[in-house]
């Protein structure tokens, strides 16, 4: 009798293994990306481009949340889903799964950008590689 328990528990014990492994590697892969929502025009957009733009993929954030574009005149895309209307530029957007989690309106320089971005990716789990 304990021989058929003790088989159960091992069986039981391996399909919770594979299903957690499912759960973890599916929420590991979803798909994250940071919207910059911007127009011509927008001296602020310009300086985000000019200070941040360059750097940006290649720090822990820029590859956690790869930057994605979108100008304020167009309609929102299909696949993205925001909280609320699009009203100023630049706007940054962080989207997991296509799903708004966070935003920033307006650029409030180079030194406050990267805190506030660190902190929306740390906010809703995202693992990126800390620059410190």
């Amino acid at each position: 009798m304990f021989k058929h328990a003790t088989k159960f528990l091992e069986r039981a014990a391996a399909v919770l293994l594979v299903l957690t492994g499912i759960f973890f590697s599916t929420s590991a892969q979803a798909a994250v990306e940071l919207m910059m929502v911007e127009e011509d025009g927008c001296i602020w957009c310009d300086r985000w481009d000019a200070e941040i733009g360059p750097i940006y993929p290649k720090t822990g954030a820029g590859k956690a949340a790869p930057l994605r574009r979108m100008d304020i005149r167009q309609p929102v895309p299909d696949d993205i889903e925001v909280a609320r209307p699009l009203r100023f530029t630049p706007t940054f957007v962080l989207l997991i799964d296509g799903v708004e989690k966070g935003r920033i309106e307006g650029y409030p320089g180079e030194d406050f950008f990267w805190g506030l971005i660190e902190r929306m990716l740390d906010q809703n789990g995202v693992v990126f590689e800390d620059p410190t």
